[in-house]
């Protein structure tokens, strides 16, 4: 008997609620759902980083902001942002849970062309070497964002290291 009424009011709700839907424009539909998607982003973020998962919380919470729009990311700039992170992780020099590490002052020319997203087996020159900083620094600078600030030392550092490579 309890399953009938189960039943009943579970069908109840739907159709009142396929009413209100059928009843709303397009337009609130779409900023509802855009809300409830930022909401679950960072909500999973903040789960992500409660439970110690650092590197998962990051890409929810820029894909949140990208789509707020709020200095919003694009999905390509999100990929090579995390990509960055990665290796920068692997060699050693980029830890969310050690901030004063300070241990990330001699960069390899392979590593610096990794982290400019470079060729090193291509002949670089100044204007390539400019162009990839630049084109990362405009995602990661500390005026964008504060918490990019090691990144963006560390690219800093991969610049250098690359032009003195040229000289």
């Amino acid at each position: 008997m309890n399953i009938i009424i189960y039943t009943l009011v579970i069908l109840t709700i739907l159709y009142f609620l396929l009413k209100f839907i059928t009843n709303i424009s397009s337009k609130k539909i779409s900023k509802s759902l855009r809300f409830v998607i930022i909401l679950g982003l960072i909500v999973l973020a903040i789960l992500f980083a409660i439970g110690g998962r650092f590197l998962l919380s990051l890409p929810l919470t820029l894909a949140s902001l990208a789509l707020l729009k709020l200095k919003g990311l694009s999905i390509f700039q999100l990929i090579s942002l995390f990509r960055l992170i990665q290796t920068l992780r692997r060699s050693g020099r980029f830890s969310f849970n050690n901030t004063q590490n300070k241990n990330f002052s001699n960069l390899s020319v392979s590593e610096s062309c990794k982290i400019l997203n470079l060729d090193e087996k291509k002949k670089l020159n100044k204007q390539d070497i400019n162009k990839a900083y630049l084109k990362i620094q405009k995602k990661i600078h500390p005026d964008v964002s504060p918490e990019t600030s090691r990144l963006s030392s560390i690219v800093n550092e991969a610049r250098d290291v690359l032009m003195e490579e040229i000289k």
